[in-house]
């Protein structure tokens, strides 16, 4: 593995820019109106808002201290902003104008000169030149005063933490809660943006991390305040590169539309909300001009707030299906035809935009799926348009109350009706988006194994996991299991893939793999590690195409995926060493204690290896000027002792004492703890109780034998450094115990051979050197 988790910059390149840089402010808001900024050029931004309530209110935000990029390309902190400027070009339509009462207020969180907390809210109208609507304003923070009338107190500039621009609907009531006559579409545009003074510049970090053939993962929900380019650097500066998943989210990028009382509903035609368009067509440029692919992703999650009562999946007794988020969201039924047609008609606007960009069309059915309630376990197939298509398949819907009992023949056919209609709704998503297209379109499925194959149900694959989904009924499969990845659940992640090849059988060149998340920054330090060991173990099984989810998670806790390095000489050859040894080959196992002698004549030894470490000499072996030219030949190909090699100690090769025959139940490797996959395997030396172990990194593949409780197995594979992985998972407590023969990894000992071949006539031993070579383990 090659990653870091920074917490600071440690001599990586640092730059400088200007002190309210577009690229970095921030848009905040509460829901239900939305919000968006984007960088327009390098001294231009633009915000979007769409209001929906009399009281709704958007900040634009500048922070003195960066809280959203990564340590490596975060711009350094500074609260002072004495003797400095600000000044730009106010354009705007929509939102209340300057000289309105409410109108744009500069609101300044900070402390005083005594070092209380304080808010400054100053009015911007008072530093306008021009109409409300387009002015030029210009703010000196060391003369600046809050008021009507700017008669108010001087702000206090040397301890700012963060000021942001309110922005309100016209029409706008800070006292109801109703909602507007009509939706209100606002926006913003400061151009000509310039600071100057003591503290207009900023550093900010530069480092640039060579590419490593990762993808990241990305989502609107997370992003929605930040700016495409500001998201982006923090891609491209973090190494990666290609495709790109951005997953669209489930709460923001929808227009919504009012319905009976003050609740506010999805638009069924499927609109997208002005800040989310105008968003997503700046990321798709820059996208298309740094070089990536996004992947777009749409799912069948839903804002719950948002979502229509008839769209929602359900359970036998009518509760909806509700995630565990709060607030919460809901699953959309695959059954209901306007939901499904909510869903196609989103799509067509994504690609719409994805075309408009000039990239390809790269499309994600992300995580389709009927939800199970946690702790009761029900499902919820039971909505009134699941009721009505089930009739298609099945006479009756019998209940299910808990997916972990067995079922019988008639809930195994609903199971099986359900998902067929699971995979009739997503196919019809997949041919919208092709249509959408003009044909040109890539599809791909992402399905999440904790869900779809908790081993506690095993009926659940009926469900959610169709076998309609087969290969080649989308053109990849994309798979993650970052549940049973952070929570170390090895087994369960091995036994999974399996099912799936089993079920699904898409060709590992047509799958990806997700690596992620980690929810806390309490559990990063542990967490990375299993997600970037997650990245290098689909690589070992041959995926090529990985991603990393996600991108916030990366910032806030500093992952940097390092590239691997590759090495000019492979530093060791499978192969064996080419002369047999005689009983007068020489063995040396070599330990390493550290011997102190007390002032009383007492010793104490500490050792320092845990395993021996073993010399060899295997000239007494040679007995001819033949095997002379073939140890000169296998000596220059191995570089002298720049190569290792395998060789077959004469004295101890086997699992069964030293060289019996082995059996599956000769050497302990393990015990299982329910969740491990992977066993090493080891010979134990001495007593039971307190064995030397030695573990085996070269064993002979075709001799290995492995027992799980005494019982005979074979649902395992070999991998590198004699790791056994089981494709199942192994019961907690069970013994895992296996045989084999092995050779032991060496290089020679000297960059020289000293033979000559006076050595033979004189009958003389030659003395040719082997070092055990210590493997990764």
């Amino acid at each position: 593995m090659a990653y870091w988790l920074a917490t600071a910059r440690e001599g990586q390149d640092s730059d400088f820019i200007q002190r309210f840089d577009p690229r970095f402010w921030t848009v905040d808001f509460p829901r239900p109106m939305m919000a968006s900024v984007v960088s327009t050029g390098p001294d231009a931004l633009r915000v979007e808002c769409e209001f929906h309530h009399l009281d709704a209110l958007a900040g634009l935000i500048w922070d003195s201290e960066d809280r959203f990029d990564h340590p490596l390309t975060a711009y350094a902190t500074n609260l002072d902003y004495t003797n400095t400027s600000l000044a730009f070009r106010w354009r705007s339509e929509g939102v209340l104008p300057l000289d309105a009462v409410h109108g744009p207020t500069l609101t300044i969180e900070g402390r005083d000169a005594a070092g209380t907390a304080r808010v400054w809210y100053v009015r911007l109208w008072n530093y306008a030149a021009g109409t409300s609507t387009d002015a030029a304003i210009s703010i000196d923070f060391s003369d600046l005063r809050e008021g009507w009338l700017a008669d108010g107190a001087p702000v206090h500039p040397a301890d700012i933490d963060r000021m942001f621009i309110s922005l309100a609907p016209t029409g706008y009531d800070p006292a109801s809660t109703a909602l507007l006559p009509a939706r209100v579409n606002g926006w913003v545009e400061l151009s000509a943006i310039a600071a100057d003074g003591q503290h207009a510049m900023l550093v900010i970090g530069e480092a640039l991390v060579p590419p490593h053939g990762i993808g990241m993962a990305t989502a609107y929900d997370d992003s929605y305040n930040l700016t495409p380019a500001r998201m982006l650097r923090n891609v491209l500066h973090l190494g990666y590169r290609g495709r790109l998943i951005h997953y669209v989210g489930m709460s923001h990028f929808f227009r919504l539309v009012p319905r009976a009382g003050d609740a506010l509903v999805v638009d069924a035609g499927g609109a997208l909300c002005q800040p989310c368009e105008s968003w997503h067509a700046a990321f798709l440029a820059e996208c298309a001009r740094l070089g990536f692919e996004p992947i777009v992703s749409l799912s069948y999650e839903l804002f719950e707030a948002h979502c229509p009562d008839a769209w929602k999946q359900r359970t036998f007794d009518g509760t909806p299906a509700r995630t565990g988020w709060v607030p919460p969201s809901n699953l959309l039924s695959p059954a209901s035809l306007p939901a499904r047609a909510w869903l196609q008609s989103v799509a067509a606007k994504f690609v719409a935009l994805v075309q408009a960009a000039g990239l390809p069309v790269l499309f994600q059915i992300g995580e389709p799926w009927w939800w199970i309630v946690p702790g009761t376990f029900e499902p919820c197939i039971y909505d009134p348009s699941a009721r009505t298509a089930f009739l298609a398949y099945v006479s009756v819907a019998p209940r299910i109350d808990d997916m972990r009992l067995p079922m019988g023949p008639a809930r195994a056919a609903l199971l099986d009706a359900a998902g067929a209609i699971l995979a009739e709704s997503t196919a019809a998503l997949a041919a919208s988006v092709r249509a959408a297209a003009g044909g040109q379109a890539e599809v791909l499925l992402l399905v999440f194994t904790p869900t779809v194959l908790d081993p506690s149900m095993p009926e659940l694959r009926r469900v959610n996991m169709p076998e309609q989904w087969a290969w080649p009924a989308y053109d990849r499969l994309q798979l993650e299991d970052y549940d049973w990845l952070t929570g170390g659940a090895e087994a369960l992640r091995r036994s999974a893939y399996v099912q799936v090849q089993a079920r699904l059988g898409y060709p590992l060149e047509q799958q990806d793999y997700l690596s992620g998340f980690v929810l806390d920054a309490v559990d990063a330090e542990v967490y990375w590690a299993r997600i970037d060991g997650g990245i290098e173990e689909a690589g070992r099984r041959g995926i090529t195409q990985r991603y990393v989810w996600a991108l916030p998670q990366v910032a806030r806790d500093g992952y940097v995926r390092l590239p691997q390095e590759e090495t000019q000489v492979q530093a060791f050859d499978d192969v064996l060493y080419p002369l047999a040894l005689g009983r007068d080959a020489g063995v040396s196992p070599e330990f390493s204690t550290a011997i102190s002698l007390t002032a009383s004549g007492h010793e104490r030894r500490n050792s320092q290896w845990s395993d021996a470490r073993l010399h060899y000499d295997v000239g007494p072996g040679i007995r001819s000027h033949a095997e002379l030219g073939v140890l000169l030949e296998f000596f220059r190909a191995r570089r002298g002792p720049a190569r290792g090699f395998r060789l077959a100690d004469p004295y101890d090769f086997s699992s069964n004492g030293l060289t019996g025959t082995p059996t599956a139940t000769d050497q302990l490797i393990g015990v299982s703890d329910g969740l491990a996959a992977t066993f090493r395997l080891r010979k134990n030396y001495g007593s039971t109780s307190d064995p030397q172990v030695r573990f085996i990194t070269r064993p002979r593949a075709e001799t290995i034998l492995v027992s799980v409780n005494d019982t005979p197995r074979t649902d395992w594979v070999l991998e590198a450094g004699g790791r056994i992985v089981f494709n199942a998972v192994i019961p907690a407590g069970a013994q895992v115990r296996a045989g084999f023969l092995f050779d032991v990894p060496v290089r020679f000992a000297e960059d020289r051979l000293d033979i000559t071949g006076n050595t033979f006539a004189a009958g003389e031993a030659a003395s040719v050197p082997l070092i055990e070579v210590r493997e990764e383990v």
